[in-house]
């Protein structure tokens, strides 16, 4: 709208001509929402069906009979509890190492001057060019080596240090004015306490972008755990539904009660920090 459509008085014929534009605007919006929607609302809903009226032909959205039973049963079921309760105390941890890790990381390569400088950064930007997947097997290895198998600390350290979350934080110090550091150096502050009383508190948005980041990719791991973890006791929620489709295949109602209720953590968190998800994104310059 330009500033004369602005200082123009609204008419019945502008409301007229606007109406289809902006209906259209609003229903290609609540198409895009229904779109994104369904896919979760039918995991809640079949979550609520028999084992056959998951998969039954023709397509059944709602259940004929709604069983409750389904989540009651999967969360009385203690391996299920028990690969909830890790995964989400696994990712929380996995979250704040990241966090501390990578945003110090960040810190150095953004404000601080050391030799070497240069081919150290191009050293950890060069990782984000190599897949997961090419390194997988000597990764394990690795891990194999240092008798880290069947530990939660196989899950949490070596992909703890992330290069694009390091790139993601850089950036914006990067914009912190170099005044305030000045004046913490002329109080006598040095490199680390110029870090936690300038830089942390000014970082809460970009912080809760790569502390979700991390969670989510926690949360969601399914190739890693797998190749790492025998024992049952330590599975992750997305390695318990695995095999619980592997050995349970029949009982699909129960599996959809668990999947959706291994999605609520995610989508809770979502909703409560979407705010700070934003900001951060803005706050770096990312469209």
């Amino acid at each position: 709208m330009t500033n004369a459509d602005r200082r123009r008085p609204w008419t019945w014929r502008r409301v007229a001509r606007k109406a289809p534009l902006v209906a259209g605007k609003g229903l290609l919006g609540l198409a895009f929402i229904l779109a994104a929607l369904f896919p979760l609302a039918w995991l809640i809903i079949s979550g609520f069906k028999s084992r056959t009226e998951v998969t039954h032909t023709p397509f059944q959205f709602f259940p004929e009979v709604w069983r409750w039973q389904n989540y009651a049963q999967i969360l009385n079921d203690p391996a299920f509890l028990r690969a909830a309760a890790l995964s989400f105390g696994g990712a929380l941890v996995f979250a704040l190492l990241s966090l501390t890790i990578n945003s110090m990381a960040a810190y150095v390569f953004a404000r601080l001057d050391f030799r070497f400088k240069t081919a150290a950064w191009l050293a950890v930007i060069g990782t984000m060019f190599i897949p997961w997947m090419a390194i997988l097997l000597t990764s394990f290895i690795v891990v194999s080596q240092l008798r880290m198998l069947n530990t939660l600390a196989v899950l949490l350290l070596p992909a703890a240090a992330s290069a694009g979350q390091i790139f993601f934080m850089r950036q914006f110090y990067y914009a912190v004015p170099r005044s305030l550091e000045e004046a913490a150096l002329m109080d006598g502050a040095g490199p680390f306490r110029i870090f936690l009383s300038i830089f942390v508190p000014m970082s809460k948005p970009i912080f809760v972008v790569v502390a979700m980041t991390s969670f989510l990719g926690y949360w969601n791991s399914y190739v890693w755990p797998v190749m790492t973890l025998s024992n049952t006791k330590l599975y992750q929620i997305q390695q318990f539904l695995a095999t619980f489709k592997a050995e349970r295949s029949t009982e699909l109602g129960l599996l959809m009660a668990g999947s959706a209720l291994a999605s609520a953590p995610v989508i809770i968190l979502c909703l409560i920090l979407q705010r700070y998800l934003v900001e951060g994104v803005k706050m770096t310059g990312i469209k």
